[in-house]
């Protein structure tokens, strides 16, 4: 069997957005990156699982011209005293990994959790409507 060679896909999303970057094992070096504001230029779909698909297809050619076969996935909301949850698109761009050929290895959160940081929005007594 051919020797395999593995990237670390880091996908960043939020309702608004979604950024995948993929690095080598170390995370020193980029191998390839997309976002939404680079497949669309509809602000308000940045953020839609269907834009992610097609950040994940861009992403994987380049992945597929450097050599690489496989990805571990770190999934990121955008976290600290924001949402931790991540945005709808994330599920879409993990099924769109294993939809092109690509192995998939590891699947993490990475979302950033506050140890008792800074105040959230909407002061005290939250957001009154």
């Amino acid at each position: 069997m051919a020797e395999q060679k593995w990237a670390v896909a880091h996908i960043h999303s939020s309702f608004n957005n979604t950024i995948i970057t993929v690095t080598d094992l170390t995370g020193a070096e980029t191998v390839a990156k997309s976002s939404g504001g680079m497949v669309t230029k509809v602000a308000r779909d940045e953020g839609s699982p269907y834009i992610s698909m097609k950040i994940v297809a861009q992403v994987v050619e380049q992945l597929k011209n450097r050599g690489f076969t496989g990805v571990h996935i770190k999934i990121r909301a955008p976290g600290g005293n924001k949402q931790r949850s991540p945005g709808p698109s994330a599920q879409a761009a993990i099924r769109a990994f294993a939809r092109t050929g690509i192995r998939i290895g590891r699947i993490e959160d990475v979302t950033p959790l506050p140890h008792d940081g800074t105040m959230s929005k909407g002061g005290r007594r939250g957001r009154r409507i």
